[in-house]
């Protein structure tokens, strides 16, 4: 069986569905010349991330398509709906970066609270003629423990930031409408773990209560508007790492003009991959290119799930 991996798949992939009989092809090939390419190629599995889109009409064009798998968590570029209603089969791989884009919005947190993210602006334009000013500047910087967590969204993402926030000292809040059971368990590096439970809230108890707000739900539909951003509690810290669009971008630069929050810190953009100029550059804002799923490690978990629920399928 042909498969392509047009947004690229890590080698531990490529190695599990070549030992089995697959080819794995991964030339990037340009959307507009892709139904082409699986046509002509037989493929029969396409594998994609975020770059790459599967239409309504690239499902028409390629009747030979059995299977499309996004290697990653949301599937807004897949039209998954029309293509099961097609026949094929479109899956995704929900627990593979969980732990990866929880770091990166702890990597953030740590750089907000410490000013990171202006200070590596400012310390190679002035730091050998005013050290001394940046650091009186940038030495009001406040720890993460005991600071209260808002986590907007509890799923597998929401309880990876929830067990390295308890590692932190923090006190784990949460607000999911679908979520019953607010449980989750920790896993030490020497073997032990432990069980805790995040304390769930109303959206306006939470706002009004975190010192940081940190967005982990699915879709593009808007969830901070400019009534929400301005409720947030003064001083407070707000990181998007979830989709563009569920943070309104133009009330987020108003509350952090004149209204509440601090800092934010913001890994996905509602214009994606041309970002608001105003945006990127306002100097409290720490930014990162839609990287949340893009360690190493994440990558190869998530090669090694594709290629596994390709194997069980085909």
């Amino acid at each position: 069986m042909n498969i392509l991996a047009n947004d690229g798949m890590a080698q531990a992939g490529i190695d599990v569905l070549e030992r089995a009989g697959h080819t794995v092809l991964t030339t990037k090939v340009a959307q507009e010349q892709l139904a082409a390419y699986i046509n002509e190629r037989q493929v029969e599995v396409l594998l994609v991330r975020s770059a790459t889109t599967a239409r309504k009409e690239l499902i028409d064009a390629c009747p030979g398509l059995r299977m499309i798998g996004r290697g990653g968590v949301g599937m807004d570029n897949i039209d998954v709906d029309y293509a099961r209603e097609q026949g094929r089969l479109v899956f995704n791989t929900p627990a593979a970066s969980s732990e990866s884009v929880a770091e990166l919005v702890f990597a953030h947190l740590g750089g907000m609270l410490r000013f990171l993210y202006d200070a590596n602006r400012m310390m190679p334009l002035e730091g050998e003629t005013r050290f001394n000013d940046l650091k009186k500047a940038y030495a009001k910087g406040q720890e993460l423990r005991g600071k209260t967590i808002g986590i907007l969204g509890f799923g597998r993402i929401g309880r990876a930031v929830a067990r390295m926030a308890y590692g932190l000292g923090m006190h784990v809040v949460a607000h999911d409408p679908h979520v019953t059971d607010a449980h989750y368990d920790i896993h030490f590096a020497d073997g032990q773990s432990l069980r805790s439970e995040a304390r769930m809230l109303s959206l306006e108890e939470l706002l009004r209560q975190s010192d940081i707000v940190t967005v982990h739900i699915g879709g593009k539909s808007e969830v901070l508007g400019a009534k929400e951003l301005a409720s947030m509690k003064p001083g407070s810290f707000l990181v998007n790492a979830a989709r563009g669009g569920v943070v309104n971008e133009v009330a987020l630069l108003d509350a952090l003009n004149d209204g509440p929050i601090a800092a934010a810190a913001l890994d996905v953009f509602v214009n994606e991959p041309t970002p608001a100029m105003q945006v990127l550059m306002h100097e409290k804002i720490s930014l990162s290119p839609h990287i949340g799923a893009a360690t190493e490690e994440a990558q190869g978990r998530i090669g090694v799930e594709l290629a596994e629920q390709i194997l069980a399928q085909a």
